[in-house]
C-alpha cells in the first residue's frame, strides 16, 4: 500500500490564498498572519517539494509553471474540505434528529405537536420512532428518547417531564340521555373500556381496583371493550362507546379540546411518569438541545392550569368557602 506523504496544511494554505490573490499581503490579511510568516510558510513549502512556486519580483510575485500546475486541485481540494466541515456543522445543528416515543405518548402529545417543531427548527427533520422497544443508544442511531416509566435510566441524562394521574374520562354525550354520568354508581348503566398498557405500571389502577376503592357494587369489571394501545382506548371514548380510565399524560388535549370530559373528580397519582431522556453523547448536540427545550416547554404548557378549569376551580373554592360560613 502505498504511503502519502503530504505537506504541512498551513503550507499548503499559505501557497493557496497567496496563488489566488498574487499577494503575500493580501494572502497574510484573509489567513490573520503576517506576510512574513505567509512568505515563511510558502518557502518551507518549496523546499519540502524541490520546486519554486512563485517567481518574486520587486512589487509582486508570480505563480511559476509548477505552481499554476497544483493550483487547481489545492483549491478543489480546500472546497471539498470546507463543504465536508460545512455538513458536519450542519448535521450537529440540523438534519435528521431520531426521537423514539411509545406509541401512546407518541400519538396523543408529540405528534399533533410536531409542526409547531418544524416551524421553529425547519433546519431539522424530525423522525418519530413508536415503539415500546427500549433503544440501546450506544448501538442505534437514536438521539432522544421520550419514556414512559420510573426514570431510573442508568448512564443517561434524565429529565421528568409529565407526571401521570389516572381518572376516568368519557364523551360529553354520555353525561346526557337516559342514564347520565353523574355518580360512579351509574357506571352500571355503560360499557367499561379497558386500556391494557395499563397493566405495565403496578400503581395503575385497573377497573376492578378503582370500582373497589370508589365502594361500586353490581358493575362487572371484567366486561367491555378491550384494547392494547392508550391511544385506540381513548379514540372508542371519544366515539361515545363507553368509558376508559385514563392517564391525564395521554388524555390531556383531549380533554381540552372537550372531546372527553373528567368524570367524579376522582383522580389517582400513579408512579409511572413522561422523561426526556439522552445518552451523555448527544446531549450538547445544539438540535438535541433543541428539541428537549421544545418538547419541555409543551409540556409545561400542556399541563399548566387551563383558564376555565382555574375559574372553576377557584369559583368551587369560593361557593365551599361561602357554605362553610353559614354553618
Amino acid at each position: 500500500m502505498l504511503i502519502r506523504r503530504l505537506p504541512p496544511l498551513n503550507a499548503l494554505r499559505a501557497f493557496e490564498a497567496a496563488a489566488r490573490h498574487l499577494s503575500f499581503s493580501a494572502a497574510a490579511s484573509e489567513l490573520h498572519v503576517t506576510p512574513a510568516a505567509v512568505s515563511h510558510q510558502i518557502k518551507a513549502l518549496e523546499d519540502d517539494l524541490g520546486v519554486k512556486l512563485f517567481r518574486r519580483l520587486n512589487r509582486e510575485v508570480q505563480l511559476t509553471d509548477a505552481g499554476m500546475a497544483c493550483l487547481p486541485g489545492l483549491r478543489d481540494g480546500f472546497d471539498r474540505i470546507t463543504e465536508a466541515v460545512g455538513l458536519a456543522l450542519r448535521q450537529d445543528a440540523g438534519g435528521i434528529l431520531t426521537v423514539t416515543s411509545s406509541p401512546g405518548v407518541a400519538a396523543k402529545f408529540l405528534v399533533p405537536r410536531v409542526e409547531k417543531f418544524r416551524t421553529l427548527h425547519p433546519e431539522i427533520d424530525l423522525r418519530v420512532d413508536a415503539s415500546m422497544h427500549l433503544v440501546d443508544f450506544a448501538r442505534e442511531n437514536v438521539h432522544v428518547a421520550l419514556r414512559y416509566g420510573r426514570g431510573n435510566y442508568l448512564g443517561l441524562n434524565v429529565q421528568l417531564l409529565m407526571q401521570s394521574e389516572v381518572m376516568p374520562v368519557c364523551a360529553p354525550s354520555l353525561l346526557r340521555g337516559a342514564h347520565p354520568l353523574r355518580e360512579p354508581r351509574d357506571l352500571r348503566h355503560h360499557m367499561l373500556i379497558h386500556d391494557e398498557t395499563l397493566a405495565n405500571d403496578p400503581s395503575c389502577p385497573d377497573w376492578a381496583m378503582w370500582l373497589r376503592a370508589a365502594g361500586v357494587e353490581g358493575v362487572d369489571s371484567h366486561r367491555g371493550l378491550r384494547f392494547n394501545q392508550i391511544a385506540l382506548a381513548l379514540d372508542a371514548a371519544i366515539a361515545g362507546r363507553g368509558v376508559v380510565l385514563a392517564r391525564n399524560v395521554f388524555a390531556a388535549d383531549d380533554l381540552a379540546a372537550g372531546r372527553l370530559v373528567r368524570l367524579f373528580d376522582k383522580v389517582t397519582p400513579v408512579d409511572f411518569a413522561v422523561y426526556v431522556v439522552t445518552p451523555p453523547s448527544s446531549a450538547a448536540l445544539p438540535k438535541v438541545k433543541a428539541f428537549c427545550d421544545w418538547v419541555t416547554a409543551e409540556a409545561r404548557e400542556m399541563t399548566a392550569p387551563r383558564p376555565k378549569a382555574a375559574a372553576r376551580a377557584k369559583a368551587k373554592k369560593s361557593a365551599s368557602g361561602r357554605q362553610a360560613a353559614r354553618a
